[in-house]
């Protein structure tokens, strides 16, 4: 698929059949996060894989929104290896790990698989829950699936704004 037509028709998806991602699509999109850039290449992020029902019930307990997705990814990173900005108020770790996400979301796409952000959790909850390091925070949970019959991108999907009113030439 071209790249301009996986931003364009990509959408969260909210309803998933029971069928399993492939394990070479998986594959794919853990490779595409893999492959993306952070700050001095430190590649703090760690991808948990959750496909079992003993550990998506764990993540349910969390959250509501995995809406029946077969499989899951948690994004988190190590914030004990992050890069540090000039001035110490910021470091690369939500940085890097949103970049990763952003990577494997778009390969799902490319490689037909549906897929939604999930941010509506308590990450140190989620953090406890799957008994992670205490190092790590979760940035965010990835539902990764197939729609369910019926299931389409939201109706306001392709409404944006024009580009004047996003963008400022200085």
């Amino acid at each position: 698929m071209e790249f301009k037509d996986v931003i364009k028709n990509r959408y969260s998806c909210k309803k998933y059949s029971d069928r399993q991602v492939e394990a070479e699509k998986l594959a794919a999109v853990l490779n595409a996060g893999r492959m993306a850039p952070t700050a001095k290449n430190l590649q703090e992020q760690h991808i948990y894989v959750i496909q079992s029902p003993e550990v998506l019930a764990r993540l349910d307990s969390v959250t509501p929104c995995r809406y029946g997705a077969p499989t899951v990814l948690v994004v988190a990173f190590d914030s004990s290896n992050v890069f540090t900005y000039p001035g110490g108020k910021r470091d690369s770790g939500v940085e890097d790990a949103t970049i990763v996400a952003t990577h494997m979301i778009l390969a799902a796409a490319d490689e037909g698989v549906d897929s939604c952000w999930v941010n509506y959790l308590d990450p140190e909850k989620l953090a406890e829950v799957l008994g992670l390091p205490e190092n790590e925070e979760v940035l965010m949970v990835m539902d990764l699936g197939y729609a369910a019959e019926g299931t389409g991108p939201l109706p306001n999907h392709s409404s944006r704004k024009a580009l004047e009113q996003t963008v400022t030439y200085l």
